[in-house]
């Protein structure tokens, strides 16, 4: 018996070196590919229109960083209802579950052109923060609730008329696996207040790629794209709890870690990676 469990034991640590040390590769890989790419984008990026400039300095880059999580980290996603991905041209409001950084990357690569609403402080990001500013996107002071809001109304609506959609964290900061928050009504609102629709996206991306742990470990992400959700003639409420529902049904249905019950009410997770 002891002899088992010291040989579980051994292999359950080298296990976890390993997967210690293929994180610590992928974040070498991913600042190398923002060092590489910070030059293209301030030189042929600039020089392109929002729309074409919204893929070449933030999809390329985040394709090759899943491309990059895939080989070295063994994260493979799985995506359900791509065939409601809107291509008509207009700009639809994106409400996305939150629970890592893995879905900022993802979603890149996935629906475009899209501009997400941040905080602030990334704008001060070395690289990164200077380059997700080349895309306009919506950058918010959390402190400042109802500036921030007018912010999104007014910088949202004029991205979706120009048709880029406006991805929004309803949650407003990341909820790890089993947990829920309330959603705020901004992305809702936004949606009703501008005539657009609604798109939403659920994901189990915090069982993979944690939010209070670094190391990242394989398997696969499963990503739900929901059918449109149209706005006229809905309350914000409404379609902010049309919305809520579909994302928190949609998670508990692919997740690995149930719902616990308990409720979310902090403003910020803290960590990031």
């Amino acid at each position: 018996m002891n002899s088992g469990s010291s040989v579980n034991h051994t292999s359950a640590s080298r296990t976890a070196a390993s997967w210690y040390i293929r994180t610590l590769l992928f974040y070498l890989v991913l600042a190398l590919i923002t060092l590489v790419w910070f030059i293209p984008s301030f030189t042929i990026g600039l020089l392109l229109p929002l729309k074409m400039r919204n893929f070449f300095v933030m999809g390329i880059p985040c394709r090759a960083a899943m491309f990059a999580l895939r080989w070295i980290c063994g994260i493979r996603v799985e995506v359900e209802g791509r065939e409601n991905i809107p291509r008509d041209g207009r700009g639809y409001v994106l409400l996305s579950k939150h629970q890592s950084t893995w879905e900022t990357f993802f979603l890149p690569t996935l629906i475009t052109p899209h501009v997400q609403v941040v905080k602030k402080e990334l704008f001060y990001l070395p690289l990164f923060g200077w380059m997700l500013n080349l895309i306009h996107p919506i950058f918010i002071d959390r402190s400042k609730r109802t500036g921030a809001m007018k912010q999104v109304l007014t910088q949202g609506a004029d991205r979706l008329a120009h048709g880029i959609h406006v991805l929004v964290f309803p949650e407003g900061t990341r909820i790890p696996p089993g947990k829920r928050k309330a959603f705020s009504k901004g992305g809702a609102m936004l949606a009703t207040k501008a005539g657009a629709d609604v798109i939403a996206i659920a994901h189990n991306s915090g069982e993979l790629w944690p939010n209070n742990r670094w190391v990242k470990r394989p398997g696969t992400i499963r990503l739900i794209i929901s059918p449109v959700m149209r706005s006229a003639d809905m309350t914000t409420a409404e379609l902010s709890e049309q919305s809520e529902r579909w994302i928190n049904e949609q998670t508990d249905r692919i997740s690995g870690i149930r719902f616990s019950g308990e409720l979310v009410d902090k403003d910020t997770s803290g960590k990031r990676f």
